[in-house]
This record gives C-alpha cells, structure tokens and sequence, in this order.
C-alpha cells in the first residue's frame, strides 16, 4: 500500500484529475482546515490557547518560471507578518524548490536569507524542508551556507536515509536546528532504510546521538517530526537517562493526527508544536500522508461517507 501511495504521489496524470473529485477534497480535511492562510492561522490561534505552538508551509514544490519563487517568498513575507500581528508561537517551514532552487540558487538564497532575517526579528527559526534524495546533499550544503548568514536557520533530515547519520555529525558543530522526521518518499534500498523495524531503530539512534550532544553542552534543537507515541517516549527515557528535561527536545506533529496526544503531550510539560498545511497544491503532499499510515487512510474513507 505504501508503495502505492507513493507511486501516485508522483504520478503526474493522478495529480491533476484526483484534486477535482469532490470527494477528494473532503478527504483531505484530515490534514488541513483549509487551502487558504486565514484558515490555517485560525487554527493556531486555537492551539495556542492549548499551549501548542505552530508551524506553517505552503504545500508547492518544483517550480517552471523563476517569478513563481517570487510570489512564493512575497506570501512567506505576509505569512511573518500575521504571525508577529498576531502574537502567535509559529514558525514557517519552506521547501527550497518553492524558492526556485532548480532555477536560480543565488536568488533562493536571497529569498532564504530574506525570510531568515524577517523571522529573526521575532526571535523566530527559518525552517527548510527536506525533499527527495535527489536533493539531499544540495539542500544540506545549502543549509551549511545559510546557517553561517543566519543563525536562526533550521533543517529537515529524513531518518531512512542511510547517511544521516553522518549528516547529524556533520552539523552538530554548526549549532543545528534540527527537525527529524522518519522519510516519506520511495527511495532506494541502496540508500534508505526500507522496513519500519530498521527506519524506527535508526531514529532512535539519531535522537539518542543529538541528545548525547546536548549533554556534552552543544546547542542543538532537536524536533522530533513523528506521530509514533512510543518512540517519543523511548527518545523521552533517554533523555531523562542523561539527566536532560523534557524540554530538551520538542515535538512536531501535524495537524490533524494524534490531535488528543499532541494536547495530552503538551500538558504534561513537553514542547509541542503543530505542522499546519495549506494551499492547494495539497496532492502529492496528501498521498504520502496516506503512505505514513494505513490509520490515516481509514480516517479518510470515514470522512468520505461520513
């Protein structure tokens, strides 16, 4: 099934025919309040009353002119600007090929930095999403180079990669802001960690290094970007093991999954912050939601014939 998901994800014929089906959009209110921004910062006013901060992104990836990167960093701008009008905890979190990456990298770093610094002046974190192995090394070389121009930059890496391990190594020197999540995309067995049992154990492991850093008294910010309860709490038992507090790390989920442990989780006193999506370039996005989970794909056949 995960392998299905994922090779409709990619399919580009599926992407521009399912998102018209009436019933597709219904389904996909499990992980959105909506397409637009005024939904999704309505539903962080809502989670902040709650004690769970936010995270934004604008669902897009690859681009064709480099004027859409423009338009995308331009909305990014007002997306800053609600969240310090608001007073609101949120951050935003941006893939680099919405910035233009494929088309122009000194103007994606031009719009990075530009969004970095509009973010530091609330003490906020820019975040940069992972995306396919493809661009793994690019998007890591990129984040070195950015984080050197602004401190507040932070980065996604994928657990099932086999070279995450290195890469974690590779940043701890740089003060990483680091958002580990367990990998959506089909990769290759050659590169990536294929069965849950493998994928599961590595993550531990990487939390468990990142938070080994810490207590040696390196600045990491260590997110932990999963739905799995369990495995936030054998990284939490670790943590406690090396005498750190449960803020030490925090935990990033998305809107509309473990919703009562995401609310249960934050009061018991962890760091909690909830991924809201938006926009309409939801497909490829929603189908490799689909393939995290079989649960989730449960949850959206109840909300079509509910």
């Amino acid at each position: 099934m995960r392998r299905l998901f994922l090779w409709m994800a990619a399919n580009a014929w599926l992407r521009t025919r399912i998102p018209k089906l009436w019933f597709s959009r219904r389904a996909v209110r499990r992980f959105m309040p909506g397409e637009d921004l005024a939904s999704a910062l309505a539903a962080g006013v809502g989670f902040q009353v709650e004690g769970l901060g936010t995270l934004y992104t604008r669902l897009g990836e690859n681009l064709t002119r480099i004027e859409e990167a423009d338009s995308v960093a331009d909305h990014y701008r007002g997306v800053l600007d609600e969240i310090r009008e608001r007073r609101l905890d949120g951050e935003i979190s941006v893939k680099l090929t919405q910035l233009g990456f494929d088309l122009d990298v000194e103007r994606t770093f031009h719009h990075a930095t530009s969004l970095a610094a509009q973010a530091a002046e609330s003490g906020k974190s820019f975040w940069i999403d992972m995306e396919g192995s493809p661009y793994t090394e690019a998007t890591i070389a990129f984040y070195e180079r950015m984080k050197s121009a602004m401190p507040n930059t932070a980065i996604c890496l994928q657990a099932y990669l086999k070279r995450t391990a290195a890469d974690v190594q590779r940043l701890i020197p740089l003060r990483p802001e680091i958002r580990l999540v367990k990998g959506a995309y089909a990769e290759s067995p050659s590169i990536a960690y294929q069965t849950r049992h493998d994928v599961d154990a590595n993550y531990l492991a990487l939390c468990v290094s990142m938070l080994q850093a810490i207590r040696d008294g390196h600045p990491v910010r260590l997110a932990l970007g999963t739905h799995d309860v369990r495995l936030i709490e054998q990284v939490a038992e670790h943590a406690a093991a090396l005498g750190l507090p449960r803020t030490a790390f925090e935990i990033q989920m998305l809107y509309g999954i473990r919703m009562d442990q995401q609310r249960r989780l934050a009061r018991e006193g962890y760091l909690v912050r909830d991924l809201i999506a938006y926009g309409e370039a939801w497909y490829p996005w929603y189908m490799r939601r689909l393939a995290e989970r079989p649960a989730n794909v449960l949850f959206a056949l109840r909300q079509i014939v509910g």
